[in-house]
């Protein structure tokens, strides 16, 4: 069934996303909103991807309930570069193309939970369904974040 090929993709963004939101997290660890909110935001995909991942065992799939984040030298690189940089105008600049890059993952995302749910009901599985409308809205919220932060931001930093 092609459905498990889509909960598969969801899977890998959903955990692509978590991923993403925690280098944020931890990138901008100077800028306490962006900070902690990316990490919470972070929770949510992780929470997604260990229900797909549950759910994927109906359909024949194995998949990691915990995102992968790679090495512990990537995690230090993230640190470090949000702890020598700080506040400098630099890192304007690198948050813009942070949140971009999460707007366009939770983009993705947000696209993958309406297929998923389209099949879902398309194939009568009621738990499935029932999955993409609890977690599509957190993915939207997720998106509507990214985007409100950069035209928040985004004058500021590219005017100053």
């Amino acid at each position: 069934m092609k459905l498990a090929l889509a909960l598969r993709e969801l899977h890998r963004s959903e955990r692509n996303l978590a991923v993403c939101l925690l280098h944020v997290a931890q990138r901008h660890r100077a800028d306490a909103g962006v900070s902690h909110l990316a990490g919470d935001l972070a929770r949510w995909s992780r929470q997604h991807v260990a229900e797909l991942a549950t759910v994927g065992g109906r359909y024949g799939l194995r998949m990691r309930a915990e995102p992968t984040y790679g090495s512990q030298q990537v995690a230090r690189f993230w640190r470090a570069t949000g702890d020598r940089f700080g506040n400098r105008p630099e890192m304007g600049l690198l948050l813009l193309a942070d949140l971009r890059k999460v707007h366009r993952k939770a983009a993705g995302v947000s696209v993958d939970w309406e297929l998923l749910a389209q099949g879902a009901q398309a194939a009568e599985d009621g738990e499935l369904l029932d999955l993409a409308r609890r977690c599509h809205p957190q993915s939207l919220r997720q998106m509507r974040w990214a985007n409100a932060r950069l035209k928040e931001l985004s004058p500021q930093i590219l005017v100053s």
